[in-house]
């Protein structure tokens, strides 16, 4: 226990540093407040030594410890079993450097936070649908934590556009007609209206769904407001982006020949998909464009920028596909996309412009592609 009485304003100091949260890596408890007690005044945190303030006390040291036993940057804000577990049940596994370590990213998440200006909040929108047999789900809080320091949540909840649940499976025609009418119809109600109504002004988007539903998704989001797509990954599981990664090689891909046959896009960045995968559905007389990654892998959308080449490549391919093959084409889509990508190939889409999707999907049950969906407006 801390011997040193902490001037009051250096405790008032490092609350407002912590925002009233434990600095605790992963908690970040509220501390302000006992709504169950009825004292939302009360203060429930505790203040830490990183160095103790006594030599004999956790981390202590007979010098630096009564130097720093009133400085702001060796005190930490702790709820009650963080202070306990560094310094008494777990104190050989939070030396020094972990703890500030930890006091630093904190203090550094609620000074980006609490410093941003009005119009970086977004309205946050999640999307969930059956994929396969499972519902991907998608926490909000680790949603609210990938956002800084581009955008910050305008309000403390989500936009929920579920598809969960639905009695069809996949590989039945009937799966995409429901879903795809279920999507338009929530989307209209919950995201549209609060857009007209101008409620809503940017958004951030999280989506978790199969791959048609999402570029149908992008198609109804369009570019009514600033939109942000954010992509979910495996390892680690997180939503934030990794800036530090090394940039997508990307690849495209034309075709040469005669302009009157079928027109095949393949957008292949999280696997490969051979031209014989789509052969075998639309037949050798076939037109296939490409997008393609270098060495493709399911994690590998990681950098906004790489998002953004994308849709650039995109967009030209639109454009070149139209200009070889006519205003009355059909491009029928192949794609193994990141969820980012997906959703905004629907958006790079230019509706009355570029011509009708009809989108196919990778299905196990039939062992290849199957039709699914059409974007035709």
């Amino acid at each position: 226990m801390a011997k040193t009485l902490i001037p009051n304003k250096i405790q008032v100091a490092l609350w407002a540093k912590a925002g009233g949260r434990c600095e605790y890596r992963g908690c970040n408890e509220d501390l302000i407040g006992d709504l169950i007690a009825g004292r939302e005044d009360g203060k429930f945190g505790f203040i830490a030594h990183v160095v103790a303030d006594s030599a004999d006390g956790p981390r202590g040291d007979p010098v630096r410890s009564p130097a720093l036993a009133k400085d702001m940057n060796n005190l930490m804000l702790l709820c009650a079993k963080h202070h306990k577990g560094v310094d008494v049940d777990y104190l050989a596994d939070h030396p020094e450097s972990v703890l500030l370590e930890m006091k630093a990213e904190h203090e550094d998440r609620i000074a980006i936070v609490t410093g941003m200006a009005e119009e970086r909040a977004a309205h946050v929108l999640r999307f969930a649908a059956d994929i396969g047999q499972r519902d991907a789900l998608v926490s909000t809080r680790s949603i609210f934590m990938a956002m800084p320091p581009d955008r910050h949540p305008a309000e403390g909840r989500t936009i929920d556009v579920e598809l969960v649940g639905c009695d069809y499976a996949d590989h039945e025609e009937t799966y995409w007609t429901i879903q795809q009418d279920n999507l338009r119809r929530v989307f209209a109600r919950k995201v549209k209206e609060r857009i007209e109504q101008k409620e809503v002004r940017q958004l951030s988007v999280f989506a978790l769904a199969p791959q048609p539903l999402l570029i149908e998704l992008g198609h109804l989001l369009g570019d009514i407001v600033p939109v942000m797509v954010h992509q979910r990954y495996r390892e680690p599981p997180t939503w934030r982006w990794q800036p530090d990664q090394p940039a997508i090689a990307f690849h495209v891909g034309e075709y040469s020949g005669p302009p009157d046959v079928t027109v095949a896009l393949k957008l292949a960045l999280s696997a490969t998909v051979t031209d014989d995968r789509i052969r075998a559905v639309l037949g050798d007389d076939v037109a296939i464009w490409s997008l393609t990654a270098e060495s493709p892998h399911n994690d590998i959308m990681r950098r906004p920028e790489d998002l953004v080449e994308f849709k650039r490549h995109l967009r030209r391919l639109f454009d070149r596909i139209k200009a070889v093959h006519g205003e009355n084409g059909v491009i029928n889509v192949f794609p193994a996309l990141p969820n980012s990508a997906s959703v905004e190939v629907g958006r790079v889409r230019m509706p009355k412009a570029d011509l009708p999707l009809h989108i196919y999907d990778q299905n196990r049950s039939v062992g290849g592609f199957i039709p699914t969906l059409k974007i035709t407006s």
